[in-house]
């Protein structure tokens, strides 16, 4: 089953919100108001390397991710990319889908000189830490956040 990866349309908002609504922190998380995601895409659109992009299958979307180029001094002033909102539809998951997408990340970031791709995923996502730690991904660092 091969997924084809590209740039998100406005249209495809819903769609996206729906794939990170789904699962056990989505579902508290996320809402039905489309406003403050369509802002947000039209304010991500208007940022250089910062892109959302989806996965169909056919027609269907069937995951989701995000991708930041960040350019720091830290490193020897490597490019990083970050990676955020990485979703596959909960009735595909288990079948390759999530390397294909995290696949399609790498070469997106190589192209864009990245030396290095980094996320955070949430302390409960066992299966996702297991997905990560086979695909290559270290736990290096830990992460802070704070609202605000």
């Amino acid at each position: 089953m091969t997924v084809r990866f590209r740039p998100a349309l406005r249209d495809e908002v819903p769609s996206v919100v729906a794939l990170l609504a789904d699962d056990v922190l989505g579902r508290d998380r996320e809402g039905a108001d489309m406003d403050p995601y369509l802002a947000a895409f039209d304010a991500m659109q208007a940022q250089n390397g910062n892109m959302l992009i989806v996965g169909l299958l056919g027609d269907r979307i069937v995951a989701c991710y995000q991708i930041l180029f960040i350019s720091g001094l830290s490193a020897a002033a490597a490019r990083r990319a970050q990676i955020e909102g990485v979703r596959v539809a909960s009735d595909l998951r288990g079948r390759g889908l999530g390397a294909q997408l995290i696949a399609d990340a790498e070469d997106r970031a190589r192209a864009a000189g990245c030396g290095q791709m980094q996320l955070t995923t949430n302390r409960s996502r066992t299966d996702a830490h297991r997905f990560y730690d086979r695909l290559g991904f270290t736990p290096s660092h830990i992460g802070y956040k704070k609202a605000l």
